[in-house]
């Protein structure tokens, strides 16, 4: 179970550039490397998932519990020859006092040694301080190397790395000189999803090339190799059951965002998954229900105004009783309007209020959900009770022009939702939010709305032929 924990000192140091390419450069070599992400992300799992050619995981602490992030580690982990945690900010930052929830915490967690990326432009003697003091400030995180990052060429890298080596013991594994190739393009969520720039394994593959020249991928290894295995309590692996139902999941270039763990929950609540393109599909498929996941309807709110029989259809198919659940970009497609740039496109209309985009985010971070009991799935709760539900919102949109007297499935507690107080608008058998939920102990939405699928099924309460005959 060899594997380490890539970190930084600080936010964009370009640690998910230099860890895509570790990733894709082990897997060039043969190796199967697993890939995971720490905290609530869809865009760079996208990327590191590219690059290992295997689906990169979450581990959040927010959502999940201590132990269900080690057993979800352990069960990828094993399959793969060595794996690699890129963190998220920086090796100590975290929402508390304590650094509960930082890099260093899940490092700890899965006795994972560090390996730090820095930032080293414009540094010279001062970088002997930085290693020293996040070698001080926790004895029990293992710094076991640095990679730098950004230098100004190769007179700079060798008077750091003089300096590391005459004050410090950490081994300095690599140093990545500024280039051009391993810059990608950032929109205002992050980094642009891999499979829109139409030319991601290309970057991938100039970004691996720069970085197997420049990292000591064989002491990589056998750093990542002196790691610990992680002992857990064992996922029970049960085959999947023969699928009863098929829902439909918005895949395109304005609709991405999905857990993979999520789409295997509903995979294992016996759902087929069809992937639907918003963007050129005339109709719907035969489907039982609809998934419309986040990701950016406004770059492509053209496209989908264009595409007026898919909006027709997924209107009168709500207007049936379709089970659907739209998440952040979903509700805002299934909203009357988007306005972004000053343009403004027609969209589904069964929300209804208009999306308007604006500069800074509207809602962002963690948040806490109460369940209200009006939602249509099955509640969180046991025993029919009312769920508390913890999540994650990211958007730069505000739902706007709304009536009064709507009903909505939870109660925020934390976060901004959609009006501050409330989330989750539920029209029939749609449930349509700015949350972001995952499949975890806390939370098994997707069996819920599985559930939710079948029973509409069996008792008829969604009616595809009326749908498709109106």
């Amino acid at each position: 179970m060899a594997h380490l924990l890539i970190s930084a000192a600080h936010k964009s140091s370009g640690k998910t550039t230099i860890t895509l390419g570790l990733c894709a450069a082990l897997a060039a070599r043969g190796l199967q490397v697993q890939p995971f992400k720490k905290g609530p992300d869809y865009i760079d799992p996208m990327w590191l998932g590219t690059a290992a050619r295997r689906p990169c995981h979450n581990l959040d602490f927010y959502t999940m519990e201590r132990d269900e992030i080690r057993a979800t580690f352990a069960r990828y982990a094993a399959r793969a020859d060595v794996s690699l945690i890129e963190g998220n900010k920086g090796l100590y930052d975290g929402l508390d006092l304590e650094g509960s929830n930082s890099n260093a915490a899940l490092a700890a967690l899965l006795d994972a040694p560090v390996v730090l990326v820095i930032d080293a432009q414009g540094m010279t003697r001062g970088i002997a301080p930085l290693i020293l003091g996040y070698q001080a400030f926790d004895r029990g995180i293992r710094i076991a190397g640095v990679i730098l990052n950004k230098l100004g060429g190769k007179r700079h890298e060798s008077k750091l790395r003089a300096v590391i080596e005459h004050y410090t013991d950490v081994p300095v594994l690599g140093a990545v000189q500024n280039a051009p190739e391993l810059q990608i393009v950032e929109r205002h969520l992050g980094l642009i999803p891999s499979h829109e720039t139409g030319l991601a394994d290309d970057r991938i593959d100039r970004i691996a090339r720069v970085v197997a020249q420049q990292v000591d991928l064989d002491r990589l290894l056998a750093i990542a190799r002196t790691a610990p295995a992680v002992s857990y309590a064992p996922m029970a692996e049960a085959a999947l059951p023969a699928a009863d139902v098929r829902i439909g999941i918005a895949r395109d270039a304005a609709f991405n965002f999905y857990y993979p763990g999520d789409l295997d929950a509903l995979r294992a609540a016996g759902a087929e998954l069809v992937e639907i393109d918003m963007l050129r599909d005339e109709r719907l498929p035969e489907i039982d229900g609809l998934l419309i996941g986040g990701g950016f309807p406004e770059t492509q709110m053209e496209r989908l105004q264009a595409n007026v029989s898919m909006r027709t259809a997924v209107r009168r198919a709500i207007e049936n009783g379709l089970p659907v659940y739209a998440e952040c970009g979903g509700l805002m497609y299934l909203a009357r309007s988007i306005e972004w740039q000053g343009r403004k496109c027609e969209m589904v209309g069964a929300v209804p209020g208009d999306a308007v985009m604006h500069d800074r985010p509207v809602g962002r971070g963690y948040i806490r959900l109460r369940e209200t009991g009006a939602g249509p799935w099955p509640l969180a709760g046991a025993a029919g009770q009312l769920g508390e539900i913890a999540g994650h919102e990211f958007h730069y949109s505000s739902l706007e022009n709304l009536p009064a007297g709507l009903k909505y499935a939870f109660e925020v507690l934390r976060g901004s939702g959609i009006d501050g107080r409330h989330d989750g608008i539920v029209y029939k058998n749609m449930l349509a939010g700015y949350a972001h939920l995952r499949d975890v102990r806390g939370n098994r939405w997707a069996a819920r709305f599985v559930d939710h699928v079948r029973t509409c099924k069996r008792t008829g309460a969604w009616r595809p032929m009326a749908a498709t005959a109106r």
